[in-house]
């Protein structure tokens, strides 16, 4: 039998697909199940994207584009870094590629190597830990603090960075935490990190405009990273566009031309359909942006409150995205076995902190990006679960 790479052994996965595969095979089995763990808005991509998308498969847009990406649409992303953050970007430094998930993996290839270091946030997205083992790279966690609202203290990442260390990865607001970080927090690690010039981030600010109290805070703003800053977006989220796979990034000068060579070497292009509906998107109307955030903002306002209600649960208002990460330690049962029973026994389908790095043991991640109806419910059976004891 043909022999794998042993770096294959280093590549994790994300439990969210795991838990919604077992959740639909309940599901099929007859058990009703309520489904919080997929971090996937419940709203329809709004009607002007689609037919953007619809259209330009009409008038004939079916073939290649610039690996990088048609140019309408990267001066559309220029422009509307500019409306959010007041900040100028070459359009030639921007790269369109089928999801986030792409330049996390390129920021990983174009830095991780063996004997060389990554700090990454933990408890955090899952594939930023799985992407650097299989770069060859060391992962080094990041703490995360709940006393903070899972924020980060700057002294501690900047004491993590050593001669090895090559890229920092930072990501607000947060999956799975809906932390999010104060500016006078990131004032003081962009400061510290004049010291260590042969560090660079990687910013994932996918969930920057699902913020519920201040205004988001882009490490973009801040000229002295731009030699070394790789900015992370796209419009799954913003727009309820997670099927379309649709991101972009934003490298320097100098290493715009590497990324596009990745991509050139893995995926080609983005379909140019969809290209055309994120055109749409970033240059359409607002309100079904607005309108989407506000009824996170009010499930948020629901939720939070009512987990803290639980026996042996507690809870911190997160900052934005849409995730309640509720502390369970109360609870007397581990974050997997909890997890596992409240699908197999409650009907609920949650994700264990501990999907999310170390740090997340104690902890569950519950998407709130679901009508308020099925949010009352799910709390309603995690009650009643925990109340069996």
């Amino acid at each position: 039998m043909p022999i794998l790479s042993d770096r294959m052994s280093q590549l994790g996965t994300e439990a969210a697909f795991q838990v919604l595969a077992r959740a639909n095979a309940l599901q099929r089995q007859g058990h009703d199940i309520v489904n919080l763990c997929i971090g996937q808005p419940d709203f329809q991509t709004p009607a002007h994207i689609v037919e953007a998308g619809r259209k330009a498969l009409a008038d004939g847009h079916h073939g290649y584009t610039l690996a990088n990406g048609i140019l309408p649409l990267r001066e559309a992303v220029s422009a509307d870094l500019y409306r959010r953050h007041g900040v100028e970007i070459s359009p030639e430094r921007v790269l369109i590629v089928p999801g986030g998930k792409v330049t996390m993996f390129f920021a990983m290839m174009m830095f991780g190597q063996p004997g060389v270091e990554i700090i990454h946030p933990n408890p955090g997205f899952p594939i930023y830990e799985s992407a650097i083992r299989f770069s060859g790279a060391t992962p080094v966690s990041m703490p995360l603090h709940e006393s903070k609202g899972f924020s980060f203290s700057a002294d501690e990442v900047l004491a993590l960075i050593t001669p090895r260390t090559r890229l920092l990865i930072l990501n607000s607001p947060a999956n799975p935490t809906g932390g999010v970080v104060p500016k006078s927090e990131l004032d003081r690690l962009v400061a510290g990190l004049a010291r260590h010039p042969h560090v660079a981030v990687m910013s994932d600010e996918i969930y920057g405009e699902m913020l519920y109290e201040g205004t988001h805070t882009s490490l973009t703003t801040y000229p002295e990273l731009a030699d070394r800053l790789i900015l992370l977006d796209g419009w799954s989220k913003t727009y309820a566009m997670t099927g379309w796979r649709l991101g972009y990034s934003v490298w320097p000068a100098e290493w715009a031309a590497q990324a596009e060579r990745l991509a050139i070497n893995s995926h080609s292009c983005v379909n140019a359909s969809a290209q055309y509906a994120g055109i749409a998107a970033l240059t359409g109307p607002r309100e079904p942006v607005e309108r989407m955030v506000a009824a996170f903002a009010e499930r948020r306002r629901y939720i939070i409150p009512a987990l803290n209600q639980l026996p042996g649960v507690t809870c911190v208002m997160p900052g934005g995205a849409f995730y309640a990460f509720p502390n369970v330690t109360g609870t007397g049962i581990d974050s997997r076995t909890l997890q596992s029973r409240l699908l197999e026994e409650g009907g609920v389908a949650s994700l264990s902190g501990t999907s999310f790095g170390s740090f997340g043991e104690g902890y569950l991640r519950l998407s709130y990006a679901a009508s308020m109806p099925v949010l009352a419910e799910a709390v309603g059976r995690i009650g009643a679960f925990l109340a069996k004891g």
